[in-house]
């Protein structure tokens, strides 16, 4: 077991690990915040995707004890205390949520997107999600929902088969 001191969602957290655990089991089970799902376990999914001092992992291929010192932002910190982010709000508008559970990883691979591309086109989208997984939506709606966020809806209709 080691101590590990961690910043999540701006919230300071210090707790003993043992060296084999994984982050997305710290911030699951140990901090319970639930919104960061576990999927394939082999970070193929994106289920599990975090930021990790300003980068965007998954927490399944992270050990905790690799997080030490560092800041981490989940799903649970992009809803303010105002409500959903926008990204959320787009994501809901336009029924990019089926089951949710690809949902969270989504969420913040956008955001990751959206910082260094203000309106990025549909090809664009489709690379910055291509390692999340969904089985729900067909990823159009996820599409869309980036499209009409960054005011491109003109361009839906370009989207033909994703």
């Amino acid at each position: 077991m080691m101590k590990i001191k961690v910043t999540v969602n701006g919230l300071e957290y210090e707790r003993d690990v043992a060296e084999h655990r994984t982050l997305l089991h710290f911030i699951r089970d140990d901090l319970g915040l639930s919104g960061t799902k576990e999927g394939c376990g082999m970070g193929e999914c994106g289920a599990c995707t975090v930021f990790l001092n300003g980068k965007v992992v998954n927490a399944c291929l992270v050990l905790a004890a690799e997080a030490d010192g560092a800041s981490i932002e989940t799903i649970e910190g992009q809803a303010g205390s105002f409500g959903l982010s926008d990204i959320q709000k787009a994501f809901e508008k336009n029924h990019a949520v089926q089951c949710g559970f690809c949902t969270p990883g989504m969420v913040m691979s956008v955001k990751e997107l959206l910082r260094h591309n203000g309106k990025p086109t549909p090809e664009a989208i489709k690379e910055a999600i291509e390692g999340n997984f969904c089985r729900c939506t067909g990823y159009t709606q996820i599409i869309e929902a980036v499209l009409d966020l960054t005011g491109q809806g003109d361009l839906k209709g370009e989207l033909k088969h994703v």
